[in-house]
């Protein structure tokens, strides 16, 4: 961008600052019907841009880290309440869905421990800041729950080759329901904050909940079974609620391990993509990169500038990176080089 009159465009513009303007924003979100939406909606809700406005990062979030000490404290409850029918019961099935809910409260810990450390600024040392702790809180929530099914999965071969014979039934249905109650109550809690705050991670954690809560109801199945003449069915339950946490953590393990690799969402590269092209005095864009820190996203971007003096070259910069953070509200950081059109 050089000729009478002109200046070199910078080498690479930094972008990191908020925008106080009001938009109106239509979102399009594809909703299924019938039970198949009530199934996705259940399992898989979503969360939606417009709350990102107030998202600084749930971690940074007070709100966020309230949610996460309001639900320990539940799961802790109702985890107590079902090691106490466990001992005078001696279910397998419903020790199995205890020893799960008690690790899911517990993974809470380091979670609520990286939410805080991601507040902290960057530094000399972690110039990046501390996001990325939340990605080793998961590897540690990933080994406790694999450990938990573990536990539950060899109480249940064990009661199989060693039959007992189960006692007071109807209060292992009760304790089933307080663990789908716990669960549930924590699911609707977590969800509703997440989305409040536009954190898609306490809303995923949300699900988590929901789908314990299911494991619980179980239980009660398994319950139902030895009251109607299948003994076995309380540790064939009890292998099957192993079976569902190892196969519901699989997922988690995918997501983390993605995260630690920078993997990246090809949608979010898309829209950023459309956003800078869309830009008056954008050429082309020639490389996007991003990636996750925390709930955050930091990337770099190379485009193909129109033309013009340096303040031109500014002016087009800033409206490109306005267009970005509307594209992506998770944004935090993003480096915008400019190359001639030359």
């Amino acid at each position: 961008m050089t000729g009478p009159g002109r200046q070199e465009a910078p080498a690479g513009h930094h972008h990191h600052h908020d925008h106080d303007h009001d938009h109106d924003h239509d979102h399009d979100h594809h909703h299924h019907g019938g039970f198949k939406g009530w199934l996705v909606d259940l399992f898989v809700p979503h969360t939606h841009d417009a709350a990102d406005s107030i998202d600084d990062a749930m971690e940074a979030s007070t709100e966020g880290i309230r949610a996460l000490k309001i639900s320990l404290f539940v799961l802790l409850g109702t985890t107590v309440l079902q090691f106490v029918v466990v001992l005078f019961s001696s279910s397998v099935a419903l020790l199995a869905d205890t020893i799960h809910n008690f690790s899911d409260a517990l993974t809470a810990v380091p979670l609520w421990v990286a939410f805080i450390l991601g507040r902290r600024a960057a530094s000399s040392r972690y110039t990046f800041g501390m996001g990325r702790a939340e990605d080793l809180a998961g590897l540690f929530i990933v080994a406790v729950v694999a450990l938990s099914a573990v536990v539950a999965g060899w109480q249940s071969v064990d009661r199989l080759i060693h039959p007992q014979p189960l006692q007071n039934l109807g209060w292992v249905m009760a304790a089933g329901l307080i663990g789908f109650a716990g669960n549930e109550a924590v699911a609707i809690y977590r969800i509703r904050v997440g989305r409040r705050i536009g954190s898609a991670a306490l809303v995923a954690d949300g699900v988590h909940a929901r789908t314990d809560g299911f494991t619980s109801l179980a239980v009660v199945l398994g319950a139902l079974g030895v009251m109607l003449g299948f003994p076995l069915a309380d540790p064939v339950v009890g292998l099957l609620i192993s079976a569902a946490i190892m196969v519901l953590l699989w997922g988690t393990v995918r997501s983390i391990g993605r995260r630690l690799m920078d993997g990246i969402e090809p949608d979010l590269v898309s829209r950023a993509r459309t956003a800078l092209a869309g830009t008056p005095g954008v050429l082309e864009v020639q490389r996007v990169q991003l990636r996750w820190s925390g709930h955050r996203l930091q990337g770099t971007a190379t485009v193909m500038l129109e033309d013009g003096s340096l303040s031109d070259v500014q002016d087009i910069l800033d409206r490109a990176d306005h267009r970005l953070r509307h594209a992506l509200p998770k944004l935090d950081d993003m480096v915008l080089s400019p190359r001639s059109g030359r």
